[in-house]
């Protein structure tokens, strides 16, 4: 065969030939392009058809149990993803998560701060409202012993000395206890001798200075005396100013110093 023969006969065998037209079908993402095969209008082989079958069955072909069906909307590439990126959601470990304990931490430590301080405060307040209140009922309960014992000072009675003197010391203590009873026998001798009958009341007492323990208080007291030289009586009107402290032991506040003043 010439060679002008040769290039006619190769030429036809390429006509007859299935060529293979990629992209008939949509790929998948992710793997192979989908390939259909096209028939041409094959004019008479000049090789077997044995021969051209057995090349055709070397060509590749597409599995269709892997390709996917678009009607059903199923996507390979969805069937190994995790269930949240099949959904179209998250991967599990990238979704928003709440934040760091750590974070809030500041956030209450500042509250308890808050807290603590405001509860410092209330009790800061409470304590001096109740020093306040205490110191107050202490200072009046502290005029209330001055005038009871400046009446008891004023009110002696022949008839009642002994009993008279023992309410006065009963209620003294200190410098003016030790004075009182060293001078306690002269006072009942001079009181029964001139059958002094004394009774006294309080016209005005007021607060000098004074805390829950200690307190000054001055007392004005009016006093009818009766004795010997005066049956009938006479008025009589003092001046005292009274020394007192808290007695713990009984709750009791007692005189440590008594003088006229005035």
């Amino acid at each position: 065969m010439t060679g002008a023969k040769k290039e006619v006969a190769m030429q036809a065998r390429r006509n007859h030939t299935l060529k293979i037209i990629k992209g008939a079908k949509p790929g998948v993402p992710g793997r192979a392009a989908q390939r259909r095969m096209v028939p041409r209008q094959l004019s008479q082989p000049e090789e077997p058809i044995e021969d051209l079958l057995q090349r055709l069955d070397q060509e590749p072909v597409e599995d269709p149990a892997e390709l996917a069906d678009p009607a059903a909307g199923d996507d390979p590439a969805d069937a190994d993803a995790p269930p949240e990126e099949a959904a179209g959601g998250r991967p599990a470990e990238k979704r928003a998560t709440p934040a760091p304990t750590r974070r809030r931490r500041p956030l209450i430590v500042l509250l308890v701060v808050v807290l603590a301080a405001a509860l410092a405060a209330a009790g800061m307040t409470g304590h001096r409202w109740y020093v306040d209140r205490a110191t107050d009922q202490a200072r009046q309960e502290a005029i209330a012993a001055a005038k009871q014992a400046s009446v008891n000072f004023v009110s002696v009675s022949a008839a009642s000395v002994d009993r008279d003197i023992q309410r006065i010391t009963a209620g003294a203590t200190g410098d003016f206890k030790d004075e009182f009873s060293r001078g306690q026998s002269q006072v009942r001798a001079a009181v029964v001798e001139n059958k002094v009958d004394s009774r006294g009341s309080v016209l005005r007492a007021g607060l000098v200075s004074g805390d829950r323990s200690r307190a000054v208080v001055l007392v004005a007291v009016d006093a009818t005396v009766k004795n010997v030289k005066s049956p009938e009586g006479r008025p009589s009107h003092y001046r005292i100013q009274m020394d007192l402290v808290h007695d713990k032991d009984s709750g009791q506040w007692l005189v440590s110093r008594l003088q006229f003043v005035g």
